[in-house]
């Protein structure tokens, strides 16, 4: 969608309508909804590293390894409830083994 062209004054036509000066408004705590502040992804991580994965985790790794997207999908909703959560918890656990690929590709040549 194109920005919004500038009020002209008049009352008719594409722009119409009087014009006026943006106010500048504080920043509201509900824009920052969503966003993960710097120590709770820490605090995440850190609990990640420390308690490892679920069984029902590792099974959807296992299952994405071997290339059976559809049947993790499935383990996963069984597990998650929404499609939403599924297409989260998926995007994680690919993105981890991703990490254990590039990380460990190395050494498995040797």
């Amino acid at each position: 969608m194109a920005p919004k062209q500038p009020n002209t004054g008049l009352f008719v036509g594409l722009n119409r309508g009087h014009v006026v000066t943006k106010k500048e408004l504080a920043p509201r705590p509900s824009d920052r909804k969503g966003k993960t502040s710097k120590r709770v992804h820490f605090v995440r991580s850190l609990i990640r590293e420390v308690t490892g994965f679920a069984p029902y985790e590792k099974r959807i790794t296992e299952l994405l390894k071997v290339g059976k997207d559809k049947r993790a999908w499935k383990v996963a909703k069984r597990k998650l409830g929404t499609h939403k959560r599924v297409k989260k918890k998926r995007e994680e656990m690919s993105n981890v083994l991703r990490k254990i690929r590039s990380a460990g590709g190395g050494e498995k040549k040797k």
